[in-house]
């Protein structure tokens, strides 16, 4: 079996991103897969466990993964189409009922702030950004926080309150996830604009560093970030950096990506496949893969990666 059989061989949420990024299949070929998200595997049993007050777990917000925040992300990830009558429903549940009461252990001042309405945190309104404006809610407010709490090198960092002076890779590639759902979104409306220079600020700020390297001594700045996770939740990876360029349409041609891109190369197994490297602490709602074995949503997103730069063989 190739690679790609193995991956089609799979749930709805890898289907259908293989048969769009990878084979290039129609639209409605694709678009017919992707519908399957709402009612098949991971997609559909996610939404089946979410509470009639729009809730997963019981909370808006929390240090593991069975939460609506870390929820929403997962039906990001898949794909699940938010004009689908589920994503709708679930979208609604979370507008009308979810606050960010109960996120954290001590009361804070956003506890009574509607959950699309954010908190304080850019690594978190990154997200929630992402999330909002993916399902069609208006994010603009929490966006022009963001914007405001971009910093002088470029890029975002959640301690700034703890006195961080310069941005981290975590935060600022939350933040600019966000700000590209967002322009997507904002397109219809001419509303897109406000938050392009931001994001390519940010994106500058990750690409003179060569997605991994401090700028001042050159020195990779972690390790880890040569390993592959999925989901990677708040956390920063090479590979997650050069899916969102892709995703943002940067010149592949760009010299910067290139010891980037040799990482993902080099952490492909001699069948074609790459392994999950790592997977981060925290209860989940169900286990999708397991660290050590082949990954279909790590050779999915590398194989896209690949085939956007043009060394996908």
């Amino acid at each position: 079996m190739t690679a790609i059989d193995w991956l089609l061989d799979s749930d709805p949420a890898i289907r259908w991103q293989v048969m769009r990024d990878v084979l290039h299949q129609p639209a409605d070929v694709v678009n017919a897969e992707r519908a399957k998200v709402a009612t098949d595997g991971w997609g559909a049993r996610l939404l089946a466990l979410q509470a009639a007050d729009g809730r997963w777990g019981g909370r808006s917000w929390s240090n593991d993964y069975t939460d609506t925040f870390h929820s929403l992300e997962l039906l990001r990830r898949f794909g699940l189409d938010p004009a689908s009558a589920p994503a709708r429903h679930a979208t609604d549940l979370v507008q009308e009922h979810v606050i960010w009461k109960g996120g954290a252990p001590v009361p804070t001042p956003w506890d009574d702030h509607r959950f699309f309405e954010g908190e304080v945190e850019p690594c978190i309104n990154g997200n929630v950004v992402a999330s909002g404006a993916y399902f069609g809610v208006d994010m603009t407010p929490v966006v022009d926080r963001l914007l405001g709490e971009q910093l002088s090198d470029g890029g975002w960092n959640c301690e700034v309150e703890n006195g961080a002076t310069v941005s981290s890779f975590g935060t600022t590639i939350n933040v600019l996830e966000g700000l590209l759902e967002y322009e997507r979104a904002a397109e219809a409306t001419g509303g897109a604009g406000k938050a392009r220079p931001a994001r390519l600020r940010g994106e500058a700020y990750l690409l003179e560093r060569g997605l991994l390297r401090r700028k001042s001594t050159g020195e990779i700045i972690d390790p880890r970030w040569l390993e592959f996770a999925f989901p990677t939740w708040w956390h920063y990876d090479v590979l997650r950096g050069l899916d969102h360029l892709r995703a943002a349409g940067h010149d592949r041609g760009d010299d910067r990506l290139a010891e980037a891109v040799a990482v993902v190369e080099r952490n492909r197994e001699p069948d074609g496949r790459w392994p999950l490297q790592r997977a981060y602490e925290g209860e989940s709602l169900f286990e999708m893969e397991r660290v050590g074995e082949p990954s279909r949503w790590i050779t999915l997103i590398a194989m896209r990666v690949l085939d956007w730069f043009g060394s996908a063989s």
